[in-house]
């Protein structure tokens, strides 16, 4: 068994839900991307690919995200992502082929923008439960874990009200002669 390792060079915080994400409608946290390339230099190769032939379909693809296309001369391809959070994501795409270059850019399109963290938690307690974690059963008779389905007392209680649809039934049969 091996020693727990702590890394205490990551940033640490608590986790927290972008803008209510999945209340209402998702935001997609990627807001702009900026690809920053060489038009004659070797290493941008991959990256002059990836305009040519992919970067269309995914602008399509992708309305939410403002896409820049910034040439420079001299200089090696990067990548630089901004969310809605504030944080950039910045990568050298050095030598990186169409393939590569595309991957990464549907990797930076679906992240948060939260990078790597030290999740600290809200809650804290000195004597955890005992008991083990609540699920559906924990109440539950261990009898009925024994019955053979269908089962005439479970499936029909005695004493339960007609539904709704049998009282329409009932109804249509006193209208109809």
């Amino acid at each position: 068994m091996t020693a727990p390792t702590y890394n205490f060079f990551l940033k640490s915080g608590y986790i927290n839900a972008p803008l209510t994400n999945g209340i209402g409608r998702f935001v997609q946290q990627c807001q702009r991307m900026t690809i920053k390339f060489c038009k004659s230099h070797g290493d941008s190769q991959g990256v002059r690919e990836f305009i040519e032939h992919d970067l269309v379909t995914f602008a399509r693809a992708n309305p939410g995200v403002a896409l820049y296309l910034k040439p420079r001369r001299h200089r090696g391809p990067v990548i630089v992502t901004e969310y809605l959070n504030g944080h950039r994501d910045w990568m050298s795409l050095h030598r990186f082929s169409r393939e590569e270059v595309l991957k990464w850019v549907h990797h930076y399109r679906s992240a948060s923008g939260t990078g790597e963290m030290r999740y600290k938690n809200f809650q804290k307690t000195v004597h955890p439960s005992i008991q083990g974690p609540w699920n559906q059963f924990t109440n539950k008779a261990p009898e009925k874990n024994l019955i053979k389905f269908p089962h005439d007392e479970l499936s029909n209680p005695p004493n339960l009200s007609p539904s709704a649809t049998e009282i329409l039934l009932e109804l249509q049969k006193a209208s109809s002669p």
